[in-house]
Formats: structure tokens, C-alpha cells, sequence
């Protein structure tokens, strides 16, 4: 048997090829949107990719099952378990074969046993690997969004994401039962999770890629409540805030993802264009490093750099019924096909062209400057109550520790909020060490606020330094 895994770091995303060297055939479970990995990883290894399926449907992500089965024929597989609120609405279109508790997927000498697991979402399946060739136990468990590395999958994405009401406390109780099942199954199994750290599908994601069932069974928190009452309660609280664009992932994968086949890049525009374009209205996104967006950008532009965290600030705040522009460093090589991957990897793919550096070249007298205070300074503001401090961590976040006499925001609302700040009064603005602060005082100063500045210490420096900090219980 063949098995390797792929992982997407901005997406915190595993997916797996397993494949059969004895008849050539190939399953990939989970694929993303971008495909190319899995053809090349198939092909290096003389393997034809004849099999996809997922998991579930997922939420933060566009799934590239359909896209994958489109481009090299291969059979789809699709859940059909979890009853009739929640099914793959494109099955019978795609040409799906849908599996349930039971179901059996033959690979050449690979099989793989399709379990039921219920609770992250209704119709979650897991997938038990069995090398024929070697022994008729299965080696391990694809658990997909229900159990993690020291984590388990959140139930409350349906209802806090898809707006489907009443479904949190019970998907929770079925996840409760979904875990029992899983522990009985042998402790020597592999467990190959869907995300690690840095997923909001769950609270406490390990950053290890794997583990066993029975390591999780000694050592995962979930594992260690048998009281339904109690895990039901445990696993609801303190999830974060899911993204906004959960919503749409869980819509367009359910629905079924557009093909994208051969899509064009976008082109080039000349730098004259930008001025014209911000003038329209139109979204225009500078994804430099944020310390050089702030030592000269053009006004109107949002920055979100073009780092790790891209990918999740790009689904909260643009838009998905409008064209995007973006604004590049030429110094990196092969950004712009990076950036508008990660964009249509979770459904954005209206990029209508992008500028380079020389936009900003050639802003001359136009760019503006973003003012950034010391701690001392926002001490100083506070203790003269000059202006208003605004912190864009999350809520749960400000709870547990704030600045005396800031207000909360989170920067994922901020877009839909901001009517509610001043505009008369200096807006302080800071999270808990300045990557958030930065989009947020941007986005600001694109909506017309002039008097931003920004505090990137954040709450991490002033809680080392001693300074005052307020909990809200």
C-alpha cells in the first residue's frame, strides 16, 4: 500500500492519496481546490488517481472532490448517511456513488470500511485502511473533522455557521456516541485527522500531523468524559467565533463547487488604473508586509499581507459577489498564482487583475502613512481619555483580559461595524500583537476614518509590562 499525506499550512488542512502499486489505482480523501499536488504525487508514483471521497461537507474550504473526479474521471463518492436536512445536493448530477455505515470502497488490494460518525456535522463519515496485501485489520483511521490530535471536531458550525437553528446540542450528543463507537475500535490503529493547529473547526488542534487511536483514548480531553451531560457542555464552550465565510464554503460544497478546469490568470494592469478603480469602489487589496503598507499606501486600499494568516482575513472581509484587485510585491516570485490559489480555495474567484509594486512607486504624492504609538503613548491616551481604544481580538479574548476602558470589536466584524466607532475621536487601535490591529486600522482608513493609528505591542506587551488589565467574567 501507498499512503501519503498532503497538508495546506494557510488552511491547516490534511488530505490523503492512498493507492494500490499492484493495480495502479489511487484514492485521494479530502482533496482541496487545488488539484495539481494529487495528479503530481499520483503520477511521480506510477498511480492512477480512480477514486475520490470526503469526509463531510466541509465549511472551510471549497472541496476539490469534484473537481478532482472531473479531470481524471474517477469515481466519486459522496455521503449519503445523515439524513435529508443535510445532503449533497449535486450527487445525482456528479454521477456520485454515496456510501453510508457499512459501505466498502476496494482500491486493488486496498480497502476501505466507511464508519458512520456523526456530530460535527450529520452526515460525517470515517474511513477505516485495510492493506489486503499484509492482513484483513485495518492499519488505520481517516477520521476527517471528528477526531483530532488532541482535539475533536466542533458541532456547533451548522447552527453558528449555516444558520441551521437547534442543531449544536444535539450534533454534540451524536459526536458523545460517535466517540464511543470509535473506542472500541483497536488502540494500535493510525488516527489521520482532517486539520491541525491553527483550524477553527475545533479548540485546541495539536500541531502533530498523526497519532494512534489509543494514545487519543489516554490523552484526548473528549475521550476522558463518559458523562453525555458533561461532554455535551464541554465541547460547546469556548469554541471560537467561526469565520463568516463558513457560511459559504458549507453552501457551495453542498451544492457543488464550480469547475474551474483551465481558468486564465489574472492579467496585469497598469498602474494608472488603481487610482481609477478605487474611485469606482472597487475592492482593492495591497497584500505587502504591514510595516511597509504603513510607511506608504495608496488611500482606499485594504492590506491583508500575504502571510499565513491570508487566506482566513481574505474570507471575513471581501467581498463574494464583486471583482477583486490586488496589489503585489514584485519581489516575490510566483505571488500572484500563490494568492489567487488561496483565494478560490475557499470560493473567491473573482480576481479581475492585479497591480506590482510599481503602483505604489508611482503614488508619489498620493500614499499616505499609517502612525503607529509606544506603550507609553497609549498610556498617556488612556490617562487623558484623548481618544478611543479599540481592541480587535476576539471576544472571548477581550474576556479573559483587556486594556482599562477599551472596547471590543472583533476584527471580523469590523467591516459590518464600523458605523459604530467615531469618527471625530482618535481611534487606538490593537490586538494582541499587531498582525490584526494593522488589517483593522487599514480597513478603517478605507472606509474613511482619518484618525487611525496603531498600538502594535498590543495587549501582549502591555499585560508583560505590568500595565493595568481589566477581566470581564
Amino acid at each position: 500500500m501507498f499512503f501519503t499525506r498532503f497538508y495546506d499550512p494557510k488552511l491547516a488542512q490534511a488530505s490523503y492519496l492512498i493507492g494500490c502499486p499492484a493495480s495502479g489505482e489511487a484514492l485521494v480523501v479530502d482533496p482541496t481546490r487545488d488539484i495539481d499536488p494529487y495528479l503530481k504525487g499520483a503520477a511521480e508514483e506510477g498511480l492512477r488517481i480512480a477514486h475520490v471521497t470526503e469526509t463531510h461537507i466541509h465549511a472551510d474550504f471549497i472541496s476539490g472532490a469534484r473537481e478532482l473526479a472531473h479531470r481524471t474521471g474517477a469515481r466519486l463518492y459522496l455521503s449519503g448517511a445523515g439524513g435529508p436536512d443535510w445532503q449533497y445536493r449535486y450527487a445525482t448530477e456528479a454521477g456520485a456513488s454515496l456510501l453510508d455505515e457499512g459501505s466498502l470502497l476496494e482500491i486493488g488490494q486496498v480497502k476501505v470500511r466507511v464508519m458512520h460518525v456523526p456530530g460535527h456535522t450529520p452526515e460525517h463519515l470515517a474511513f477505516l485502511v485495510v492493506d489486503t496485501s499484509r492482513t484483513t485489520e485495518p492499519i488505520g483511521v481517516l477520521t476527517g473533522d471528528c477526531v483530532f490530535v488532541g482535539d475533536v471536531g466542533r458541532p456547533d458550525l451548522l447552527e453558528r455557521a449555516a444558520g441551521v437553528r437547534g442543531t449544536m446540542e444535539a450534533g454534540a450528543r451524536q459526536l458523545f456516541h460517535s466517540l464511543r463507537r470509535l473506542r472500541e475500535l483497536p488502540d494500535y490503529l493510525q488516527l489521520w485527522p482532517g486539520h491541525g493547529a491553527g483550524s477553527a473547526c475545533g479548540k485546541s488542534l495539536s500541531s502533530v500531523p498523526q497519532s494512534t487511536l489509543g494514545f487519543e483514548k489516554r490523552f484526548n480531553w473528549a475521550f476522558g468524559i463518559t458523562d453525555e451531560a458533561a461532554f455535551v457542555r464541554a465541547v460547546l464552550q469556548g469554541q471560537p467565533d467561526p469565520p463568516k465565510y463558513f457560511a459559504q464554503m458549507k453552501r457551495i460544497n453542498r451544492d457543488g463547487p464550480r469547475l474551474l478546469g483551465d481558468s486564465p490568470s489574472p492579467r496585469r494592469l497598469p498602474p494608472g488604473d488603481v487610482e481609477r478603480l478605487i474611485t469606482r469602489g472597487a475592492t482593492v487589496v495591497d497584500t505587502r508586509e504591514a510595516r511597509e503598507f504603513g510607511a506608504g499606501f495608496l488611500p482606499g486600499t485594504l492590506n491583508i499581507p500575504a502571510n499565513k494568516s491570508f487566506t482566513t482575513w481574505a474570507g471575513w472581509l471581501l467581498p463574494y459577489d464583486r471583482d477583486l484587485y490586488l496589489i503585489v510585491d514584485d519581489r516575490r516570485a510566483g505571488a500572484v498564482t500563490e494568492l489567487v490559489r488561496d483565494l478560490s480555495g475557499i470560493g473567491l474567484d473573482r480576481v479581475a487583475g492585479f497591480f506590482g509594486s510599481d503602483a505604489i512607486d508611482q503614488g508619489d504624492g498620493r500614499l499616505q502613512t499609517m502612525t503607529s504609538l509606544d506603550l507609553p503613548e497609549v498610556a498617556e491616551q488612556l490617562a487623558q481619555r484623548r481618544g478611543v481604544v479599540l481592541d480587535v481580538r476576539g471576544e472571548g479574548e477581550w474576556r479573559e483580559g483587556h486594556m482599562p476602558g477599551s472596547i471590543n470589536l472583533p476584527l471580523g466584524e469590523l467591516g459590518a461595524r464600523a458605523s459604530e466607532l467615531p469618527r471625530d475621536r482618535l481611534l487606538v487601535v490593537h490586538c494582541q500583537s499587531g498582525g490584526r490591529a494593522a488589517i483593522a486600522a487599514s480597513l478603517l482608513r478605507a472606509r474613511g476614518f482619518e484618525q487611525v493609528v496603531q498600538f502594535p505591542g498590543g495587549f501582549a506587551e502591555w499585560s508583560s509590562r505590568g500595565e493595568k488589565v481589566e477581566r470581564d467574567a
